[in-house]
Order: C-alpha cells, then structure tokens, then sequence
C-alpha cells in the first residue's frame, strides 16, 4: 500500500498552461482561451479551463493534475468512481470526460470532468439526503459482490476494494487497510494494536455479520465513499447538490453516513435522519448507531493517517474502539446465544 511520500507535492506550473495531451481529450474544435485555479485540495492541483467550441460558444471544463506513480492511481480511482456515479445518477455528479498523463511534464497525470459552477453552500438539508438515497437505490453491483473494480484513494491513501462476497469482509479488509496506513504514519501505540484486535475478532462480527445472517440480506450499493461537507456542494442555478472528490465503493448504504456522525463536519445527524426517510434503516435496526459508531472508525483512521504529528484523530478513534469493545465482549457468538434463548 501507498503512503505519503515526500515527492507528493504538485507544482503549480502544471496548472498555468494546457498540456497537449489535455487539449486533445476536450470536444473537437476546442480553443483555450484560459486556464485559471479553481477550488483547494492537500494532494493535487485544479483548474477552470475556459475554452472557445466550434460554435463560438464559450464552455469551461474542470482539470485536476497529479504526479508521480500513487497519483497516477488516485486519477484513475477517482474518474471510475465519478463514472459509476454518474450512471446512476447523472445530475448529481460532474460528467466525467477523461483522463491521462501529459505531454510536456514526466510523471505528471490528470483527469477533466464537466465544469459545474457551485457555490460556498452546503446542500439542503433534504435535497442532499434525498439525492445520496437515490444513488444508493440505483447504484447496485452488477456482480453482487462488495468492493470496486479498481483501487481508488481518500487523499493520497490508497483504500482496499478487492471483491468480496460479505460485507463483514469488505469493511474489515477496507478497516485493516487504513490502519496499516494509519500506524505508518503515526508510529505504533500498544492501546490501539489491543483495542484493533478485539475489533476484528469481536466487534465487527457482532455489527456486521447480522446484516447478512438469519434470513435477512443487505446488497453491495454504490457509495461516493467519502461524503462530508468538503466534498460537495450546491449548484448555482439549480440549487441542487453537487458531489466530487468520489472513492466509490459498492458497500453497505449505511456506511456513506459515518462521516455525518462526526460533529466536526457541517453535514451532521440531521441530515442522517433525513436520509433515512427515503431509505430505511438495516435490520437489526436495534445495531444501528453502534454500526455507525464503527463506521466512524474507519474514517478517523483516515484522519489520523493523513496528518503526521497530528493525534488529535487517533485519541477519537481510541475512544471510538473502546466504546464497542466494551459494549460487545461476547462478539457474534455471545449475540447468537442470546437470540436462541
């Protein structure tokens, strides 16, 4: 798996003109008349590219540049990931257009996609939730299996989406994943190697395994993968809301919720609450803020292994962990004898 490695950094020359190699991927006819910076992000750099079409029209495109080998990964994650959102649900994603490497600069990768005009808002507070539960009732996985058909990333951490056919597989191998990354980035720490082991061996069996046994069947749905209020936004014009920055995965609906858990973000429970009018709540119901609780993990995981130095995520996920170790000693076994008396 890839880490954060020292030569991530992007210029931004590679924003100042436009490649060849991004030229010829735009619609036949196309002239550059500007290229200018658009939005802010830790990992890559991105652009307004203004062009004049064969019409006359004027018509502007989205760039988005990264580098070296892990970049070149996270370009190709990313626009199958807006690929697969914007056949389910075409207006709530920009329409990809391409991707590639360029011309002029070695080492140097890019996707384009439609360039939609947002504005600083977060989206309603029923528009959004709405528009995330339809995707997740259009985007099924047409080989039933959780996972994705490429590796895509969460900033420049590679996440594990190997097909599997439980969703209890999916998120361990998806968990494990992210904190192997968030021990590379940290440093080791005794408390947490003892709270992941219980987790592993306990907590995840007792939230997940139920979704999937005793008749009852959850199936693998198409999740941006990391929808918090930085990554999307509400369209000037429409005032609908606008997803971006996907890492998509076919998963369990409800894990698209976890970062709406965390009160550092803007998009909060409220907005939880309002999805689960337009898609139900997963049986046992009775699991279901704890599911969220473990969800959440996940995403602190990510906090913490893309900030060195930074604890401030570990001590939340510590304390995350410990809250269902605590409460789930007897793991899935323990459960099951209990449903039997």
């Amino acid at each position: 798996m890839e880490i954060l490695d020292k030569d991530a950094e992007v210029s931004e020359t590679v924003i100042q003109f436009v490649d060849p190699n991004v030229l010829a991927k735009l619609p036949e006819g196309s002239i550059s008349i500007g290229i200018y910076p658009y939005g802010a992000t830790y990992w890559t750099r991105t652009a307004e590219i203004q062009t004049r079409q064969a019409d006359g029209s004027q018509l502007s495109f989205f760039l988005k540049v990264s580098q070296n080998e892990t970049g070149k990964k996270m370009m190709l994650g990313e626009i199958v990931s807006i690929k697969h959102i914007h056949e389910a649900v075409p207006d709530l994603v920009p329409e990809p257009i391409a991707w590639g490497s360029y011309l002029t600069v070695p080492n140097t990768h890019f996707l384009l996609l439609s360039f939609v005009n947002m504005t600083d808002d977060i989206p309603d507070i029923d528009r959004l939730p709405r528009k995330v539960a339809e995707l997740h009732q259009k985007g099924r996985s047409l080989n039933g299996k959780f996972g994705f058909p490429v590796q895509n990333y969460q900033g420049r951490l590679s996440q594990v989406t190997t097909w599997t056919d439980t969703w209890e597989e999916c998120f361990a191998n998806n968990l494990r994943g992210m904190l192997e990354h968030e021990e590379k980035t940290q440093g080791p720490n005794a408390r947490l190697e003892v709270l992941s082991k219980d987790i592993f061996e306990k907590v995840i069996p007792r939230l997940l395994r139920p979704l999937e046994t005793g008749g009852r069947h959850i199936e693998a749905r198409l999740v941006h993968g990391d929808l918090w209020d930085g990554n999307c936004s509400t369209a000037v014009g429409t005032d609908g809301p606008v997803i971006y920055d996907a890492s998509a995965l076919y998963a369990h609906n409800e894990y698209e919720l976890a970062p709406w858990r965390c009160t550092r973000h803007k998009i909060g429970k409220l907005y939880m609450r309002a999805y689960h009018r337009y898609f139900p709540i997963s049986a046992p119901e009775e699991d279901h803020d704890d599911r969220n609780l473990l969800y959440c993990i996940r995403f602190d995981a990510c906090s913490s292994a893309l900030y060195p130095g930074n604890l401030r995520f570990r001590d939340i996920m510590i304390d995350e962990m410990q809250t269902l170790v605590d409460k789930y000693p007897d793991g899935y076994e323990g459960w099951a004898r209990e449903q039997k008396s």
